[in-house]
C-alpha cells in the first residue's frame, strides 16, 4: 500500500511546533518521508528557526516557577494522566512510529509505546516518595533537598524517538523542569502526538515544548540559549561534543548518550544456541540499536558450532513491510543512512576484511540493506573500531578470558556488553573487567527503569534512570538547622 501524507492527516498529527500551549506554524517547511515507502513525502513539517528556539525556551521559563512550585504529588497527576492517554493511543502512536522510522509495528505496540507510558507513572511515583537525606553533625540537623533546575532542553535521536522522547522527558517533569523537546527531523512525528497529549492531559502552558526542525539551526539555538538549565542529548559522539560545548559557555550540565560498539562475547561453556540465536537478533530493527552488541568475539574451540547455528538463525529473518507480522528485519531509515552503511562495509572490503555473509542491498530494494557479518582483517579495522548502526555485525575469535577482555574493552566506545557463559564466577570477573554501562549476561535489553543508564568513554557523559535522573534536572540543596532550633 502507497504511504503518503493522506495517511497521516487521517491520524490527525500536527504538522507545526507546539509552544506555550499553542499550534506555532513557520513560513520554511521540512520533508518527511517513509522508510517503507520514499516515494512521496508524508509530511511537510514546521522548520524551526533560532527565534521560534527563543521563543520556546521563553514559554518554559515562563511557566517554570508555578509548575515547580507544585509537590510532587500534583505534578504526578499531570503526568499519570498522560500516561493513561498514552495508552489509549497506543495504536496510533505505533503505526505512526512504524511509518516515520520503519520499527516492527508488532514490537511498538507490544513494547515501545507502553513503555512510553510506564516511564510518566515510574517518575511520578519516584519523585513522589523521595525521602531526603537527613543526619545529625556538628551540632546541626542536615537534609538535602531537590530544587527543580529549570528549563531543560530534551534532544532525541530517529531510532525510536516516543520511547526515548518520554524516557527523558518524564524525570524532567517530575523533578520541576518544564521541557522544550527537539524530536529528530528525519522521524519527528509521534512526538507531535506526545505534545497533543500532553495538551489534552491538560499540562499547563509552556510547561512541555516540542519545537521541529533541523539539528544545525534550531537544535543548535536551543543548546546555545542562556536560560537553559538542563540539557538531555541522545545521538553521535559528533553532536554530542557540539552540545556539550554549546552548554559550557551557560555553564549547564548535560547527559549525553553517544551510541556504542558493544562486544558480545560468547565462552566455551555456554548455551550455544541461545547464544546464538540472541546474536541474530542483533539485526533487529536494521541493526539501528545503539546498545546492540554488534562485534561477535567467540572462543576459537567452539567458532564452528556457533557459527553454524548463527547463520541458522540469521537465515531465518525476513526482510519486508514493517507492518506485517513476518517481518523481522525493518528498512534503514534514510537514503543518506544507507549509503553511509553501504561506505562502512565497502571500505571494510577494499581494506581486505571478510564478508562473511550479506554486504550488499537486498533484491527488493527500497532502504534494506542484507544482514551482514564481517571477519575483520584486524582489531584495529575500521569497521570494528567504529559504530556502523546498521544491520552488520563483525566476529573475531579468542584464546581465554584475557584476550576476551582485551578485545572487548579495545575500543573507545563503553556503553553495553553482552556475555555468554555458564559459570556465575566467569560472568563475574568478567563482567567487572569489562568497561561498558551496561553488562547482560545470558540476556539482551532487559532494562530497569531504577538502574543508572549510559556509558564510557566516547559512549557519552553522566547518567539516566531512576534517582541518577531525578537528581539530574534537580540543583541538590543542603539544609542544615542548629540543635534545638524552635518554633
Amino acid at each position: 500500500m502507497p504511504i503518503n501524507r493522506e495517511m497521516l492527516r487521517s491520524m490527525n498529527i500536527s504538522e507545526d511546533h507546539y509552544i506555550g500551549g499553542k499550534r506555532i506554524a513557520s513560513t520554511d517547511r521540512f520533508e518527511v518521508r517513509s522508510p517503507l515507502d520514499w516515494s512521496e513525502p508524508i509530511a511537510n513539517m514546521a522548520r524551526g528557526t533560532a527565534e521560534d528556539a527563543d521563543r520556546a525556551v521563553s514559554a518554559a521559563r515562563q511557566a517554570f516557577p508555578e509548575w515547580a512550585s507544585l509537590s510532587a504529588a500534583e505534578r504526578g497527576t499531570y503526568l499519570r494522566r498522560l500516561a493513561d492517554l498514552i495508552e489509549r493511543n497506543t495504536d496510533r502512536i505505533a503505526e505512526t512510529e512504524c511509518l516515520d522510522v520503519g520499527l516492527l509495528l508488532r514490537s511498538l505496540k507490544a513494547r515501545l509505546v507502553n513503555r512510553g507510558a510506564h516511564n510518566f507513572r515510574y517518575y511520578a511515583e519516584l519523585a513522589e516518595n523521595y525521602e531526603e537525606r537527613t543526619w545529625s553533625s556538628k551540632g546541626t540537623v542536615n537534609r538535602v533537598m531537590r530544587m527543580p533546575a529549570g528549563p531543560a532542553v530534551i534532544i532525541t535521536p530517529w531510532n525510536a524517538p516516543f520511547m526515548l522522547s518520554t524516557w527523558k522527558t518524564a524525570p524532567a517533569l517530575a523533578a520541576g523542569c518544564t521541557v522544550v523537546l527537539k524530536p529528530p527531523e528525519w522521524a519527528p512525528l509521534s512526538c507531535s502526538i506526545l505534545a497533543s497529549l500532553a495538551d489534552e492531559a491538560g499540562l499547563p502552558p509552556g510547561v512541555f515544548n516540542v519545537i521541529q526542525g533541523i539539528g544545525e539551526e534550531v537544535g543548535a539555538a536551543l543548546v546555545r540559549h542562556p536560560d537553559v538549565r538542563r540539557i538531555g542529548f541522545t545521538g553521535s559522539p559528533e553532536t554530542g561534543r557540539f552540545i556539550a560545548h554549546a552548554g559550557a559557555g551557560n555553564l549547564v550540565p548535560i547527559t549525553a548518550e553517544l551510541g556504542g560498539k558493544g562486544p558480545f562475547l560468547v565462552f566455551e561453556d555456554c548455551d550455544i544456541e541461545a547464544a546464538a540465536e540472541k546474536a541474530a537478533l542483533q539485526y533487529d530493527d536494521a541493526g539501528q540499536v545503539c546498545l546492540a552488541g554488534t562485534r561477535l568475539l567467540v572462543q576459537k574451540s567452539i567458532y564452528d558450532n556457533f557459527a553454524s547455528a548463527f547463520f541458522k538463525y540469521t537465515d531465518a529473518h525476513v526482510l519486508g513491510d514493517s507492518r506485517e507480522d513476518h517481518t523481522t528485519v525493518a528498512p534503514l531509515i534514510h537514503p543518506d543512512h544507507l549509503q553511509r552503511v553501504e561506505g562502512f562495509v565497502e571500505r571494510a572490503r577494499a581494506n581486505g576484511d571478510k564478508i562473511v555473509r550479506g554486504g550488499h542491498r537486498t533484491s527488493i530494494g527500497g532502504l534494506w540493506y542484507e544482514p551482514t557479518l564481517i571477519e575483520p582483517k584486524s582489531n584495529e579495522s575500521e569497521i570494528v573500531q567504529n559504530e556502523v548502526f546498521g544491520p552488520v555485525l563483525t566476529i573475531q575469535t579468542f584464546e581465554n578470558e584475557e584476550e576476551a577482555i582485551a578485545l572487548a574493552n579495545s575500543t573507545k566506545y563503553g556503553l553495553s556488553a553482552i556475555i555468554y557463559t555458564a559459570s556465575a564466577e566467569r560472568a563475574e570477573r568478567v563482567g567487572r573487567a569489562v568497561r561498558a554501562g551496561t553488562v547482560w549476561t545470558n540476556c539482551f535489553l532487559v532494562r530497569d527503569l531504577s538502574a543508572p543508564f549510559g556509558g564510557t568513554g566516547i559512549s557519552g557523559i553522566g547518567r539516566e534512570g531512576g534517582d541518577y535522573a531525578l537528581d539530574f534536572y534537580s540543583d541538590l540543596k543542603t539544609f542544615q538547622v542548629k540543635e534545638g532550633t524552635t518554633e
